[in-house]
């Protein structure tokens, strides 16, 4: 299926259970297709298939032993399987099969269990994951049941391996590993992972067949978030995998709710402060404010201002994206350049002609601003180097406004 498609086809005999679903995908941004029995599966199905998932009844009119199921995964779909009782032996069929879950239908609470599984599945496109284990196998199997999520999998056969795919992909977001590998273990690999990223960054999840009892501890004491003991079946994999992709998740959008700005999605001071504070590296930095923001307020009306906040903060990470950019407060931003301070300047007062340039379309009108920047490059401290920053840009404001000052 295209991972880039939002299409869900929901098939269920029952009017209020389809009526369900559709209504609050569709809430999710899903475009949702719904059947009532096996005919119409076979109709849709004639005419589409860039499905995402299809969630579907077990027993329907004219699909009483579940051949509507059959059809759907001989046209490789994704499916969630909707019974209305629970039978060990289909459950096992079902997951033999290759379903992607299943869910009792015995009321709509039961089935509301497929909006918090469609958030996963749209979420899982952005997450990748790396599967440490010395058997190809294993790994495999693993990879195979992820990608079955629309999580992109990488492997590596031992610990020192996985060492080096994570520092080749940045965007590695899950770490599955098992421990007893040769040339380094699972609990050596986890120890360094923790000393070389953000906890937040990286979520793992320990793998073991052994019958060591103390092998969770350890695990989770060398920095695992979860254990799981092998073998293991499917729907605890999923469980385990959705669970600490969902805490990680949450713990970066509190993260963000802390550290950016609401309006601008900008960083903000707390986080300029807290992340560079302690810093000792050579750095610039810059603070500039919008010439006259009051006026554009009592011109245009504070939606108008807030256009125009959005639209500089949209040029400062343009202008310097490789940097850091924090809106400070008000109509103040500030900028942490690492480089040389000369090239630094030079992209500081681009910038300012580009604004002085530019307008900001707002409710058929046309806004215009300037910006005054001040710079500093000194030996001290963060706060040391915002104040002198601060104090350029007073100068730039009282020396006519819509410039740059980097020294004096």
């Amino acid at each position: 299926m295209n991972r880039s498609s939002k299409s869900v086809l929901v098939i269920d005999g029952s009017r209020i259970f389809r009526n369900y679903l559709s209504t609050h995908l569709s809430e999710l941004g899903f475009e949702v297709l719904t059947g009532n029995s096996f005919s119409t599966t076979k109709q849709i199905l004639e005419q589409r298939k860039d499905f995402i998932f299809v969630v579907s009844g077990y027993y329907l009119p004219d699909s009483p032993n579940g051949e509507v199921i059959d059809l759907l995964l001989e046209h490789q779909h994704k499916v969630v399987v909707l019974t209305g009782k629970f039978e060990q032996e289909t459950r096992q069929q079902l997951l033999k099969k290759g379903v992607l879950d299943y869910i009792l239908k015995d009321s709509l609470s039961s089935v509301q269990y497929v909006i918090p599984f469609a958030k996963r599945i749209l979420n899982h496109q952005f997450h990748h994951a790396l599967v440490v284990d010395d058997s190809a196998m294993v790994r495999n199997n693993i990879c195979q049941l992820l990608e079955s999520q629309y999580i992109t999998t990488t492997q590596a056969s031992n610990g020192q391996e996985a060492l080096k795919k994570l520092e080749d992909t940045p965007d590695i977001t899950l770490l599955l590993t098992d421990n007893y590998m040769p040339e380094m273990t699972g609990l050596e690999m986890i120890r360094q992972v923790r000393r070389q990223t953000n906890c937040n960054d990286i979520s793992i999840l320990g793998l073991s067949g052994s019958n060591d009892k103390t092998m969770t501890a350890q695990y989770l004491k060398a920095g695992a978030n979860d254990f799981l003991h092998k073998p293991f079946n499917q729907e605890e994999l999923f469980c385990r995998v959705n669970q600490l992709l969902n805490m990680q998740e949450a713990t970066k959008a509190l993260f963000k709710l802390a550290n950016q700005d609401a309006l601008t999605e900008l960083w903000n001071r707390r986080y300029l402060f807290d992340t560079l504070g302690k810093s000792s590296e050579p750095r610039n930095i810059a603070m500039l404010d919008i010439d006259f923001f009051k006026k554009v307020n009592d011109q245009y009306g504070h939606d108008g201002g807030d256009a125009a906040l959005i639209h500089i903060s949209n040029v400062l990470k343009t202008f310097f994206a490789d940097h850091i950019v924090a809106r400070f407060g008000g109509e103040e931003f500030c900028i942490y350049y690492k480089g040389a301070f000369d090239k630094f300047c030079l992209q500081l007062d681009r910038m300012r002609r580009y604004i002085e340039a530019d307008q900001v379309e707002h409710q058929g009108q046309a806004i215009k601003y300037t910006i005054s920047i001040g710079a500093a490059s000194i030996e001290a401290s963060l706060d040391e180097q915002i104040k002198l920053a601060d104090t350029r840009l007073y100068s730039a404001k009282e020396g006519g406004r819509n410039q740059l000052v980097n020294g004096g």
